[in-house]
Formats: structure tokens, C-alpha cells, sequence
């Protein structure tokens, strides 16, 4: 009997196209405008349009640009908050929830016209999403909020009923499921890339390599220690998200870093990827931790991830778990071999929402809970003119108070493999009952 065929490569399957390149080093700056922390796509969206607008401007990375969660993603241009939006209005009120779905919207037309205008070379299609629901009334709950989305956005959404299922994705699984064509997909590495080309070739600098290790005030200004010497900045953005590290303690105890694992498979036959994924379009599912999956840009591969609740080093068992919902999808691919397994940190906070807030002079953007290709752009380039002053175009409904602290929480999530468990056997529950 042959063993799960798992014999990849433990890095990004984004990575074969778009490798990691580090701008080269450059002398540190003694004194700047601004100072951002973290040059993923929040600081580097922020970066782009600081230096535009004639601001001296570094941002300083503990990695290399790029190498945290903007290269390490699925590429589903989703925007998704994870809160529904009964839940929102039940926390916010409805104005605010409405504010906060409609933001969504302007955020992935801000992000396509944004590609198409800065000539970013991503691999960007807009294929739709298909979401799965298990059981009759996840079905007719995501039929109403389909409906909801085209009459009150504006956005083109519909239900899709088991019966013409197979149109869209080639499983039996889902109990029928909606569509949503506003949603696409990317290549995130490469996405990464261009926005770092076009931000150097604005003004913006970026220090590879180089942590921040403390952020002090120092009058009207700052004074921030880097690994590579201090430096002086009249402002401070911090968007450091799933790798915010001891540097800024006032965010690492709001925010909780998870790991998020994603497989490759090796290149599956083109009438094979037909009838799998016969639209090509993104797939989620209706469950707490559901996977999410999708073609390869180029259409010979399934990209597919999900949770991953181990901590420490590389085990096996996530991986097998991820190949298991595979295989579980789509069983003619039970001898598929994998090309590709890696992970990446998603950050989360108590209320999962992104944020825009100010403490101490320090302006934070983050707190993206998995969905930043789109958010992070966004919050990053609004906390950008929030900085300037520029109130019409830092507007945002996620502009408000940080996020709750996590009580006995210092950095060091010892408590998610647990939640992660109760959250499948929450998924195992619901399931069950949706198939009596």
C-alpha cells in the first residue's frame, strides 16, 4: 500500500516566478518625513504614496520585502470581513455594517483600477468566487445575502442551486453555493514585485533585513532604533501585521499571528482542471475554517489551503490534512503527487476587522485576519493621507479604536491550536446536522 504522496518543495509555489529580490543596501537616512515599519503590501501601498506627494520616506523590513504573508497568500482578491453582516450590525449598528460592506466593493474596484492604471504585471483575472454551502439552510441563508449584495451594492451575486452545481466546480460535496463576480484572483508574489517597483521609483527607500527595535517620542517627532542604527522621523506608520514582533508591544498583544498553510499540486491534465474547475474561479466554503482554493494563474495546477494549527518547525500533519480535503473534494486526485506546501502568518484580532488607529502619535495599519490583498492596499495607502492631513481621502469606515487587548497575551499564541480544534468540531457538528 503506497503512503501520501507528499514529495514538494517547503517554499511558496509563487516563488518559482516571482523569487524574493531585496532592493540593494543604501546608507541609513539620519532623519525623514516618515518612517514606516513592515514593507508588505500595507507599507509598501503607504510608502508609494507618501513619497508622491514630495515626503522623505523609508520603510524598514525584519525580512525581506515581501517575504511574510504578501508572498505566502492565495491570491483571491476577496476582501472578505469575516464577521457576516448581521453580526456587524448586532456590534456596530447597521449604518456602520452597511459602511463596512460597501467599502469592500470601492476597495476591489480601488485594487483593479489600481493594477490596470500602474501597469502591474500580476497575472489578474477576474473569474468570480464560488462559496459551498453544506446543508439546505446554509444554502438558502447565502441565497439571501446574494441577493442582499446585488439589490443594496450593486454587486452581480446570485445563488447556485445543487442541481446546476457542476457548472462551476466539479464536486459533490457543497449542498449548491453563491457566486460572487466581483471577486478574482491574483499572483500575490508577483503582485508584491510590481508594487515594490513602482514605490522605489516613486522615492520611496526600503531597508531589507533591518528590524525595528524600539519606537521612542523625541519631541514633535520620533526616534526609532533600527538594526542598523537610530533615525530620526517627524511621523511613524507601523504595518506590520501577522509578523509584528516586540518593537511595537502595544499591537502585539492585539494581535494574534496563525498560521495559514496552502498545497500545490503538480500539473494536472487541461481536461482535468476542466472538469474540476470548469469557470476557473476562486472556491471558499461556508464552514469556520473552511479551505479555500483555486487554478493557477496559468490553469495546470489546484492551489488549495486552510488553518493550520501547529506552532513550531514544518510537520507533516498539516500538511496531510490539507491533501486529505483535496482528495475528499476531487478523489480522482488521490495520486496526485503535491509540487508545493508552505505557510504563512494571517493576523487576527477579537473583532477580525482591519484597522486604521492612532496611539501615541504612532498611526497603525493592520489587522487584515487573512483577507489583505485587498485590505491591505487600501488601509495602507488611507493611512497614508491620514498622516497628511488629508481627511476627504483618508476616509475609511475602519478608521476607529484599536482592537481589545488579549488578556495574558504577550506574542506568543499558545492557545490556537485549541481554538482551532473547537472551531473544525464546530464545522463537524453543523455538518452532521445539515446532512439528517
Amino acid at each position: 500500500m503506497h503512503g501520501p504522496r507528499v514529495d514538494e518543495k517547503a517554499t511558496p509555489y509563487w516563488w518559482e516566478a516571482a523569487p524574493l529580490k531585496p532592493p540593494p543596501p543604501q546608507p541609513l537616512p539620519k532623519k525623514l518625513d516618515v518612517l514606516i515599519v513592515g514593507a508588505g503590501y500595507a507599507g509598501l501601498s503607504a510608502g508609494l504614496v507618501l513619497a508622491r506627494e514630495g515626503r522623505s520616506v523609508v520603510a524598514f523590513d525584519a525580512m525581506d520585502p515581501g517575504e511574510g504573508a504578501s508572498t505566502r497568500n492565495g491570491g483571491i482578491t476577496s476582501g472578505t470581513i469575516r464577521p457576516d453582516y448581521a453580526a456587524l450590525t448586532r456590534r456596530f449598528g447597521e449604518e456602520k455594517a452597511l459602511a463596512i460592506e460597501a467599502e469592500g466593493k470601492a476597495a476591489r474596484e480601488f485594487l483593479y483600477d489600481f493594477i490596470k492604471t500602474e501597469g502591474l504585471a500580476c497575472d489578474f483575472q477576474p473569474v468570480g468566487q464560488f462559496k459551498g454551502a453544506f446543508g439546505y439552510e446554509q444554502y438558502e441563508a447565502m441565497a439571501r445575502t446574494a441577493e442582499r449584495l446585488a439589490k443594496k451594492l450593486g454587486i452581480e451575486a446570485y445563488a447556485v442551486p445543487y442541481a446546476e452545481q457542476r457548472k462551476y466546480i466539479g464536486t459533490d460535496v457543497y449542498r449548491g453555493g453563491s457566486v460572487r463576480m466581483d471577486i478574482g484572483g491574483l499572483h500575490p508574489a508577483k503582485f508584491h514585485a510590481e508594487l515594490l517597483r513602482v514605490a522605489l521609483a516613486s522615492g520611496l527607500a526600503v531597508h531589507a533585513r533591518t528590524p525595528v527595535i524600539s519606537i521612542e517620542r523625541d519631541g514633535a517627532g520620533f526616534r526609532v532604533v533600527t538594526a542598523a542604527g537610530p533615525v530620526r522621523a517627524g511621523q511613524v506608520l507601523v504595518c506590520t501585521n501577522g509578523y509584528t514582533d516586540g518593537a511595537v508591544p502595544f499591537l502585539r498583544r492585539r494581535l494574534v499571528p496563525v498560521r495559514s498553510r496552502i498545497i500545490a499540486t503538480e500539473e494536472l491534465a487541461s481536461e482535468v482542471m476542466m472538469r474540476l474547475m470548469p469557470k476557473g474561479m476562486m472556491i471558499t466554503e461556508n464552514r469556520e475554517v473552511g479551505f479555500y482554493y483555486r487554478p493557477s494563474p496559468d490553469g495546470r495546477r489546484i492551489l488549495l489551503g486552510g488553518r493550520d494549527s501547529s506552532r513550531v518547525g514544518d510537520p507533516i500533519a498539516p500538511k496531510l490534512l490539507l491533501r486529505k480535503g483535496l482528495v475528499n473534494l476531487f478523489p480522482e486526485l488521490e495520486s496526485v503527487r503535491l509540487s508545493h506546501s508552505w505557510f504563512g502568518n494571517v493576523a487576527m484580532n477579537r473583532d477580525m476587522i482591519p484597522r486604521i488607529f492612532e496611539k501615541d502619535g504612532i498611526v497603525y495599519a493592520t489587522g487584515f485576519c487573512g483577507s489583505g490583498v485587498v485590505w491591505a492596499p487600501w488601509v495602507g495607502m488611507r493611512a497614508a493621507h491620514k498622516l497628511m492631513g488629508h481627511e476627504e481621502r483618508a476616509r475609511t469606515a475602519f478608521d476607529f479604536r484599536p482592537p481589545a487587548f488579549i488578556p495574558f497575551y504577550r506574542g506568543n499564541p499558545w492557545f490556537m491550536p485549541a481554538f482551532i480544534q473547537g472551531y473544525r468540531m464546530r464545522d463537524r457538528i453543523a455538518q452532521w446536522r445539515a446532512s439528517r
